[in-house]
């Protein structure tokens, strides 16, 4: 499948309100922000989506419709590192797409960027999520007990770094 990675356009409020709406789990990695409406997803993308010096969210898209994003945030030039996250709408996981897109924003952080580290993590139980960061050259580092609460539940995470040299 091919794919191409962009940044986010207000005008692609119509396919984040689809990814989410056909992909419930998504409530919890995008912060449990109500996206079932366009204007809600235009202003989520203004807000949230947009690059700014410490952030560079990017469009996923398939066949010019975005399903997913991929993204460095707490970018730092100090010590040449960024955190990383991506979401895949469920229609179009299984297939590779999150790994390989994850795999070029990492090419594109180390080449472009001149970033040195970059750090993700996933709450344990999402195995296809660990699946997404190994298969994209991301060594697991360890556990982060309870780091993440969403409403009354905790969650570990287990964190995962790529660094330039690997």
């Amino acid at each position: 499948m091919d794919f191409a990675l962009r940044p986010w356009s207000t005008t692609d409020a119509a396919d984040l309100r689809r990814a989410v709406a056909a992909s419930p789990d998504l409530g919890l990695q995008l912060g449990e922000v109500d996206l079932r409406r366009e204007d809600a997803c235009v202003r989520f993308i203004g807000e949230a989506l947009a690059p700014a010096e410490d952030r560079l969210p990017l469009a996923i898209c398939v066949d010019g419709v975005v399903v997913g994003n991929v993204g460095l945030t707490h970018l730092e030039h100090r010590h040449d590192t960024a955190w990383v996250s991506y979401w895949v709408a469920a229609a179009f996981r299984g297939r590779g797409l999150a790994t390989r897109a994850l795999s070029a924003l990492a090419e594109h952080a180390f080449a472009d960027l001149g970033l040195f580290r970059l750090e993700l993590g996933h709450r344990v139980e999402n195995v296809a999520s660990c699946r997404v960061a190994t298969g994209a050259g991301f060594a697991a580092e360890g556990i982060e007990r309870s780091k993440l609460r969403y409403g009354d539940l905790r969650f570990d995470v287990e964190t995962h770094a790529r660094l330039a040299t690997d």
